[in-house]
This record gives structure tokens, C-alpha cells and sequence, in this order.
């Protein structure tokens, strides 16, 4: 296992980037296992669409911590 003091050396967009391939290596794994229903399989791709039409409203990760704080 990694050890988190390690992790924190990383920069943020080091760190982002970690989380990234991490969240990517659940996605694929689960996506092998059969984890999703079809409907959950066709919303993922219904919002990964949106995102990159730039038709979706994204957040940055400021703006999240402070909506998440109230």
C-alpha cells in the first residue's frame, strides 16, 4: 500500500491525476465484472456525453469544498 505522507509530497494536479487512474482502474474493473445494470451503463455514458459537449455545469474543486461546506 502507499503511504499517504508519500502521497501528500505530490503536487495537486499530481495527486488529481492519481485519482484519476485509480477512479479509471474501478470504472474498468467494475465494467469487466458485469457491476453495472445496463441503465446505470447508459447514464454513465448519457453524463460522460454531456461533460464533453460542454453542455454539463462543472465545478471546480474550490467551488465544490464551499458548496459542500453550508
Amino acid at each position: 500500500m502507499i503511504d499517504i505522507t508519500e502521497i501528500k509530497k505530490l503536487s495537486v494536479d499530481e495527486r488529481l491525476e492519481m485519482v484519476e487512474a485509480i477512479w479509471d482502474s474501478i470504472a474498468e474493473d467494475t465494467h469487466k465484472t458485469g457491476s453495472f445494470t445496463k441503465e446505470q451503463e447508459e447514464e454513465v455514458i448519457r453524463r460522460i456525453d454531456l461533460i464533453e459537449s460542454g453542455e454539463a455545469k462543472t465545478y471546480s474543486w474550490e467551488e465544490a469544498k464551499r458548496k459542500l461546506s453550508l
